[in-house]
C-alpha cells in the first residue's frame, strides 16, 4: 500500500538524520515516479515504474532554467512537434538539476508552439542531450548538480506525459509534496545536530563544570527543541491537509516549508556554535548538516516566495 504524505514525511525526516543530501535526492527521484504514476499512460507506468521503484534507473526533474527560477512559468526550453516523424524536437537548457548526468530519465518541462507547457520523458541516451560542468556546491555534494542541455533532442509522442499543455499543472502539483519533503529533510538534520550538540555540552567542561550546566546553554537548547517541535507539527498539519485534498493545503505547505527550513537551518547553526571550534570540524559532522541545509531555504520555491504565497492568501477576498 502506498504511503500517504503524512507517513512519507516521517520516513524522510528519519532518513535525513543520516544524510540530508542522499535523502533529498531520493525525494526528487520519488517525485518523478509519482508524477509518472499520476499522469502517465498504462504503458508509461509499466515501462518506467517497476525500474524506478527498484532504483534500477534513476530520474531527475527538469524545470528550472538559467532565466526562470521562481518565475517557473517563463521557461523558454522549446518542444516543437515534427508532424512528419511524429516526434518532439527539444531545444534549450535547464539549470541546477540534481542528478544530471547520473540519472537515466529526465522529466523535462518544455514550451510548445501553442505556448502551453508540456512534460516530456527524455532518456539519458537521447542524441543531442548533454550536460554542463558539475557545479561546485556548498553542500549536497553526494550528488551532481549540472545544467541539462538539449540540442535538437528528439523524443516520440509516446514520451509525452499527460496531455499537451498539462506540464505546468504537473509541476505545480508536485511542489506541495516537494516542499513538505524538503522541510522534513531540514527537521531530520536539525534533530541530528540537536542530539550531537546535547551530548557534546554534557561532556565539555569549562570553568570547572559541564557547559550544559550554564543557564545560557540550557536556554539555547530549549529554543532549539522548540523550533524542531514547531517545524515538525507544522509539516504534519500541512501533510494532513494535503492528504485530505483541503483547499488550504497549498498555503499550509508553503508556510510549513518556510518554518521548517528556516528553523532547521537555525538549529543546525546553533548546534555548531554550541560546539565552538569542534563544531567546525568534519569529525563531528554538524558542519555538513549546516552546509546541506542552507539550500533548503532556496529550492522548491524560495522562502520569500513562500511568504508571498501565504501573504497573498491572507489578504485575498
Amino acid at each position: 500500500m502506498a504511503l500517504n504524505r503524512t507517513n512519507s514525511i516521517i520516513v524522510v525526516e528519519a532518513l535525513a538524520t543520516g544524510c540530508v543530501a542522499t535523502t533529498a535526492m531520493l525525494t526528487i527521484h520519488n517525485a518523478c515516479a509519482s508524477t509518472i504514476n499520476l499522469f502517465g499512460t498504462d504503458e508509461q507506468r509499466a515501462t518506467y515504474l517497476p525500474r524506478l521503484c527498484n532504483l534500477d534507473i534513476k530520474a531527475s526533474f527538469c524545470l528550472t532554467e538559467p532565466g526562470s527560477g521562481s518565475d517557473a512559468g517563463s521557461l523558454q526550453t522549446r518542444a516543437d512537434f515534427d508532424t512528419s516523424t511524429g516526434e518532439y524536437v527539444i531545444n534549450g537548457g535547464k539549470a541546477f538539476i540534481s542528478g544530471a548526468g547520473m540519472s537515466d530519465l529526465y522529466l523535462v518541462m518544455c514550451r510548445e508552439a501553442s505556448g502551453g507547457i508540456s512534460c516530456l520523458l527524455v532518456p539519458l541516451q537521447s542524441q543531442g542531450l548533454s550536460f554542463g560542468q558539475v557545479e561546485k556546491k556548498m553542500g549536497w555534494n553526494c550528488q551532481p548538480t549540472r545544467q541539462v542541455l538539449f540540442d535538437a533532442v528528439r523524443v516520440p509522442l509516446a514520451n509525452r506525459l499527460g496531455a499537451a499543455g498539462q506540464g505546468f499543472k504537473m509541476a505545480m502539483n508536485g511542489l506541495d509534496g516537494g516542499r513538505l519533503s524538503i522541510g522534513a529533510c531540514s527537521v531530520g538534520a536539525a534533530q541530528a545536530c540537536f542530539e550531537i550538540s546535547v551530548k557534546y555540552v554534557k561532556e565539555r567542561r569549562q570553568f570547572g563544570k559541564a557547559i550544559s550546566e550554564q543557564q545560557a546553554t540550557q536556554f539555547k537548547l530549549a529554543d532549539m527543541a522548540g523550533k524542531i517541535s514547531c517545524s515538525r507539527l507544522a509539516l504534519r498539519q500541512a501533510a494532513g491537509l494535503l492528504d485530505d485534498g483541503h483547499p488550504a493545503a497549498t498555503v499550509h505547505c508553503a508556510m510549513a516549508k518556510k518554518i521548517a527550513t528556516d528553523y532547521g537551518f537555525e538549529v543546525c547553526n546553533e548546534a555548531l556554535q554550541l560546539m565552538g571550534a569542534h563544531g567546525y570540524l568534519k569529525d563531528y559532522e554538524v558542519e555538513r548538516y549546516v552546509r546541506d541545509c542552507r539550500v533548503h531555504q532556496i529550492l522548491e520555491g524560495t522562502n520569500e516566495i513562500m511568504r508571498h504565497i501565504v501573504g497573498r492568501a491572507i489578504v485575498a477576498d
